[in-house]
């Protein structure tokens, strides 16, 4: 997510891997600000994909998709359907960057083919190419969860061309032997933040998280350690609701039996 593209917010985001094209509707409905499509985990294929991004309108910033690998023809597929970034999972170098800015960037910034199959989906300012209002409004945004890759953070943060960190927690936390929660308070995964925090801002790179608690996320967001939040995914959120439903109804039905 680029600079730009917070516009004075804290922007929040769901993570989709179920083919749905109402789940965006729904979650805007509800107050999200987008979705990080994924392509990693989950049933979510590529056509199933595009086809969503067909559905979201062209000016929303924040749509997202988290790709399994960092092979172009792919990546390609979902710009030209209409996201406005690319998640890279497990981003560990300097090499692995480069490819996904080579990837997500027309040139001279990366080797983005042109392929307009949405009308108008870069409107700039005038004066202005397409691929200039591509680059503008695409990003390239690199996943770390590892410690391989807060070890390296420099290289990769400073790699030019690439806009976000995003930070997937639970995944960091294994790599630190630790169980793969995704709500440190302390310890190697918190103080990987902060780094991170420190690293992204120098560059003038933003730095967002997953996190399935609400809680954990604002504070995190408070504490200005992040400028936006992952939160929730589909299949979580929906197993959360059933549960809640059907306790909510044991609950009521137990009480009136005693009444």
């Amino acid at each position: 997510m680029k600079q730009a593209a917070l516009g004075g917010r804290n922007p929040i985001l769901y993570h989709q891997s179920l083919p749905s094209f109402s789940m965006p509707e729904w979650a805007a409905a509800a107050g999200y600000n987008g979705v990080v499509l994924d392509l990693q985990h989950g049933e979510l294929g590529l056509e199933a994909a595009c086809r969503i991004l067909r559905s979201i309108p062209r000016d929303n910033a924040y749509a997202y998709a988290r790709v399994g690998s960092l092979d172009p023809a792919p990546i390609l597929r979902l710009l030209d359907s209409g996201a406005r970034g690319i998640v890279a999972p497990t981003v560990e170098s300097r090499s692995q960057t480069e490819a996904l800015v080579a990837a997500t960037k027309y040139p001279p910034v990366g080797n983005r083919s042109l392929g307009p199959s949405r009308p108008a989906l870069y409107p700039g300012d005038p004066g202005d190419s397409y691929t200039e209002a591509g680059n503008r409004a695409v990003s390239a945004i690199a996943q770390i969860e590892t410690k391989a890759g807060v070890d390296r953070a420099e290289e990769i943060v400073s790699t030019p061309g690439l806009d976000s960190v995003y930070i997937g927690p639970a995944d960091l936390a294994v790599s630190y032997g630790l169980p793969g929660r995704g709500d440190w308070e302390d310890g190697p995964v918190r103080e990987a933040i902060a780094y991170l925090r420190e690293v992204t801002t120098a560059h003038g790179v933003t730095l967002g998280i997953y996190s399935g608690k609400p809680d954990y996320a604002a504070g995190l967001l408070a504490d200005g350690l992040v400028d936006y939040v992952g939160l929730g995914i589909d299949l979580v959120l929906l197993n959360r609701a059933f549960g809640d439903t059907i306790a909510a109804l044991e609950a009521a039905r137990s009480t009136g039996s005693t009444s």
